[in-house]
């Protein structure tokens, strides 16, 4: 689910159906009292049947535990500048959650925020972060496509127990956890640095570029969109799950043949 810049102007907050989905729109009210425990708003049958998160524009922050275990979540939409910091548990146990589109100013990732989140393939971390804390993405099963720039600062095991670290070159001890974080987090960083991975960068990127992925396939051949990396990730992957991206690979595709038949584009 893609949301147009326009379309913010005219949300209201609440809970209701859009596009088909059952739908919060979150203005930034407090959600849960961490203090006594319990639901505020909404009580814990609403909390469940909520299928869409949307995080209204002047939203800045995300409060501990306030989506845990809205088990039938399965997009959260962030508008582009608002939210800065997503706090502990903020979305722990959200099994179904399969699609995260985060803020572009986003700066912090609290301590297993997103922990058990079983169903989420992939997330794509903004420049603007600086800090993800230990566990954040642990336990998240589905979980290969992990991108987020080289100067994050990235703490124990952020992605712990995930598909992504089952496919890496590390082990593991008996209860999942990485024996070596400093090598691991290098790893995550630096995974399409070579050359040959190039294609890969372009499209895992933050903001992808046409004119950098078409110059890239010019060179490599439309294979290259297929070309999976050390985990078994294709190109075309990633472009498909970036949520930054609006390039198009079936438009890149006929730019292409367009232009080795001679064609004006």
């Amino acid at each position: 689910m893609r949301v147009q810049t326009e379309e913010w102007r005219r949300f209201i907050p609440g809970v209701r159906m859009y596009r088909g989905k059952k739908t919060l729109f979150w203005n930034g009210e407090k959600l849960w009292d961490d203090e006594n425990g319990e639901y505020l708003v909404y009580d814990e049958q609403g909390r469940i049947s909520w299928e869409v998160i949307i995080v209204l524009p002047g939203v800045e922050l995300i409060p501990r535990n306030t989506f845990s275990s809205c088990e039938k979540i399965e997009t959260v939409i962030m508008s582009d500048e608002s939210v800065r910091r997503i706090e502990t548990l903020a979305f722990y146990d959200c099994t179904s959650l399969s699609y995260v589109r985060l803020s572009r100013n986003l700066e912090f990732i609290g301590l297993e925020a997103f922990f058990c989140c079983d169903s989420l393939p992939s997330i794509f971390i903004p420049p603007s972060c600086r800090e993800i804390v230990e566990c954040a993405f642990e336990h998240c099963l589905k979980l290969i496509i992990f991108s987020v720039s080289r100067h994050t600062e990235l703490d124990d095991n952020v992605i712990a127990k995930t598909e992504l670290i089952e496919a890496s070159p590390f082990t593991t001890d008996n209860i999942g956890f990485y024996d070596n974080n400093d090598e691991v987090n290098e790893w995550i960083k630096n995974r399409h640095a070579d050359n040959q991975f190039s294609l890969h960068r372009a499209c895992s990127s933050y903001n992808p570029l046409d004119v950098v992925i078409f110059d890239i396939v010019k060179r490599e051949g439309l294979k290259a969109f297929k070309k999976s990396d050390s985990v078994g990730v294709t190109p075309s992957q990633y472009l498909s799950e970036n949520p930054f991206a609006e390039v198009e690979e079936q438009k890149m595709i006929k730019r292409y043949i367009l232009d080795m038949m001679g064609e004006v584009i």
